[in-house]
Parts: structure tokens; sequence; C-alpha cells
């Protein structure tokens, strides 16, 4: 099959990148020009595990294509994908102003009829006023929703072995049509879940805000631990072997952050609005979250128990989560913005996303290329993204680095007793703080 796919950022460019290894020929359209004369030399505007040599292999063999010329993609193509950004907008509700251009571009260009697919994250009744601009012109077109669960740092695996695909459809043409795109899916026995539009809108969204709302709960009960002598890793394996709740989104943290869980919550909370629904739990998973990045930087500053002015703090981790170089709404950045507030002096190691927080922060702070390189002369260290080298670091070197042996874990990666027989003041979330059981600064085994 022949696609078009509109929109280059992270869902247009890995969902059209797997479609190309799919074995289908992919044209993906952007209108910035530098964006795509880069991918055309396989410069990817985005880090994600394992895509860039499926970009370079695609484009190598032909199947994957850059244009800027959405006219001459869609003459070729027989499925038009919509994956263009829907920003929050001020009043949080999701600003639509990019598919709407699309969909009038494709109105206004198309030369044939096209089944239309909005794989952007877009509110209930979304793919009503797509069909409404559409077909205002003399071409009738088909038009179908069919939104994405790709976890970012794991995006190219969830769209190439996907666990359901979802569509909404309103006529048999389209559904034969994505049937069709999907057959290597199903025949391997993926479910092909086939619906109403608003329906398949209403699944996404509905999708984010319950993982949200299982990580703020978790937030909360850890929160609740610390304050009576609990120990929310042994509570989360505990609740976790229950069938009916499951392992899965239960890790306390420092809050979470990215392009889905903020912005999906609070979009299907204007979504309520409007339609005169009064939610009353997502409110608070919002709440519960924005709290929870404050709070981590009130551990950070009673940890290390004096005024933070003039003290030079470390920071592991910048991304919202592993295996990515997005920063968008994540606890590292409030962290950072609180510590130059206090007069703290700020210094930062992440593997990916370094240049993204440079472009928000530049010389503000110190940029590290060695993550023990940051711990210089800092009198703590702060773990804000659970990267996989943080893991199993030398402890001997933190000792060294470090002004005094002190760590405040945003992501649990470390066992508390064993930070203690280590030496090091340690504390994380929703775990009691440990110090020292051997004098600071003793080398450790």
């Amino acid at each position: 099959m022949r696609i078009c796919v509109v929109g280059t950022g992270y869902v247009g460019l890995v969902t059209g990148t797997c479609f190309a290894e799919n074995g289908h020929t992919v044209f993906c359209v952007d209108v910035d020009q530098a964006k795509i004369d880069g991918l055309k030399e396989n410069k990817l505007p985005i880090y994600e595990p394992g895509l860039e040599d499926l970009v370079s292999g695609n484009q190598q063999i032909g199947r994957l294509n850059f244009t800027t010329d959405l006219a001459g993609a869609m003459d070729q193509a027989e499925v038009v994908f919509i994956a263009v950004g829907t920003p929050q907008a001020d009043d949080g509700s999701a600003n639509l102003k990019y598919v709407w251009a699309v969909a009038d571009a494709i109105r206004d260009n198309a030369k044939d009829s096209k089944v239309v697919v909005i794989k952007s994250t877009v509110p209930v009744g979304t793919n009503e006023g797509l069909m409404e601009r559409l077909n205002s012109g003399p071409i009738q077109h088909y038009g179908a929703s069919n939104p994405e669960f790709l976890r970012e740092g794991l995006a190219v695996e969830d769209c190439l072995n996907p666990e359901r695909i979802v569509v909404g459809v309103r006529d048999q043409h389209t559904e034969d049509t994505l049937r069709e795109l999907y057959a290597p899916y199903t025949s391997i026995g993926v479910s092909l879940l086939v619906m109403g539009p608003e329906s398949s809108e209403m699944t996404k969204y509905t999708a984010n805000c319950l993982l949200a709302c299982r990580i703020s709960f978790m937030n909360e009960m850890a929160n609740l631990c610390e304050q009576v002598g609990a120990d929310v890793t042994q509570v989360r394996e505990g609740i976790g072997m229950d069938s009916r709740i499951g392992p899965k989104f239960l890790n306390p943290g420092a809050g979470y952050g990215g392009s889905c869980f903020p912005k999906d919550t609070r979009a299907l909370m204007s979504l309520a609005r409007d339609n005169g629904v009064e939610l009353r739990i997502l409110p608070q998973v919002d709440n519960v979250n924005e709290v929870q990045k404050q709070l981590f930087f009130e551990k950070l500053s009673d940890t290390i128990g004096h005024d933070l002015n003039g003290v030079t703090v470390a920071i592991w981790g910048l991304a919202f989560k592993p295996q990515t170089d997005d920063i968008r709404e994540a606890p590292a950045l409030l962290t950072i913005q609180n510590l130059l507030e206090a007069g703290a002096t700020v210094r930062v190691y992440d593997p990916e996303a370094t240049e993204n927080v440079r472009s928000i922060f530049g010389d503000q702070i110190t940029y590290c290329e060695d993550m023990y390189g940051a711990l210089d002369d800092a009198a703590a260290l702060a773990i804000l993204t659970e990267w996989e080298q943080f893991e199993r670091p030398d402890f001997n070197e933190i000792q060294k680095r470090l002004q005094s042996p002190v760590i405040v874990d945003g992501r649990n990666m470390y066992e508390p007793r064993e930070m203690e027989r280590l030496g090091f003041t340690y504390n994380s979330i929703g775990r009691q703080p440990v110090r020292p059981a051997v004098v600071a600064g003793q080398t450790v085994e």
C-alpha cells in the first residue's frame, strides 16, 4: 500500500518508518524544510532506540521518502495519516490548529478520494469535524480515527509489535482499507478493534488518564508510607501480585512528565467542562503530580540540611523517562528552576537530553559529558531519570567526587539498607531515609 504521513514529529516519524519496515511505500511530509533535509541524511530530530537504523535502511531501498510537497505525496498515496502535534492550549484543551490546517490542505490539493486517518491524539468529536472540512470541497473523502499507543523509549517495538490496534470508522470501505493495511499484524494474532470514531478517540484519552491515575495514586501512597514507617517498594510488590491490579505503573517517583499524561489529562478535563460533566478524580491526579515534583525539591533541600544559596547540586537524569531525549514537563526542569531560585549551582548529566535542557537554561547551569564529572564539588546528588547506566554505578567514585555522600533518589534506584552500609545519606520516595552506618568517606567494597 502507498501511504502519506503528514507530520514528522514523534508519532509521525515512528509510524511512517514502521509502515515502511512492513513493506509499504511511505511518503512522510512536513512543512519544516530543515527537518526534511536532515531526515534525508538520516539526521533524526528525536532520540528513539532503533529508529535511526530503520530510517536509514528503508530510505536506502526506497520505501521511505521525506518531502515538503503534500500535494505530490498525496498523488501517490491511497491513505493519508494526520500525525501532527496537538499542543495544550492556555485553557488546557488540545489545540487543533495543525490538524485543521492539514485537513484543509488535503481538501484543497487532493485530486481523488482518500482515506484520511487521524493518528494524532485528539478530543472526541475531532473526526466528525475532519469529515465536515474534507467534504466541504468537490471531492468526497473517507475518514477514520486510529490512535497510537506508543511508549517513548519503546516506540519502535510498540509500533512493530502492538498489543492491539484501535480504529474508528463510519463505513465499510474505510474499515476494509484499514484491515488490509494492518493485515500483517492481524495475521499473527494482534487484535484489531473496530468501533466508532468517538469511541476510538475516547479510548486513547481514557488509557492515558488511567495510567496517570495509577502513578499519582502510588505517589500519594508513597508519601503516606514515609510518615507511617512502611516501605512503598514492598507495598507495591504486594498489591502488584493481585491479578486485578497487576504490577505495571505502580512505581512512585518525583512525578510524571512527557507529552502525553500531563497534556491528555488536562485535555480530557477540558472536554468534560465543555460538555457539562464534572470530573472529580482527574483534577486531583494532575494536582498530585504537580505537587509531587515540588515535594521532591523539598526532600532534596531538607536532606542537604541548610540554605541552598551557594551550594552545588548534581543532577543525574533530565529526560522525563529513560530511552528518550524528551524533557516536556520533566520533573528535572522544576527541580533545576527551584535550585537556581534558591541560589544553588547546578551541574547536570543526561545521556540524551542535555541539548534540550540547554535550550531552556542556557549557561545558567553546567552541562557535563560524564556522569561522574557532574558530581565534582557537589553537596548532593539528585537522581531524576532511571537510566540503566545509573543502576550499578561505582559508589567509591561517587563518594570521592561528592563533598559529602548524599543521594536524593527520585526513582528509587537503590536499596536503602545497602546505601546505609556503603556510607551514604540516602533519601528516596516512599521509604525511610538512612544515614551512614560507616564513617563518611571510608572506602566501600
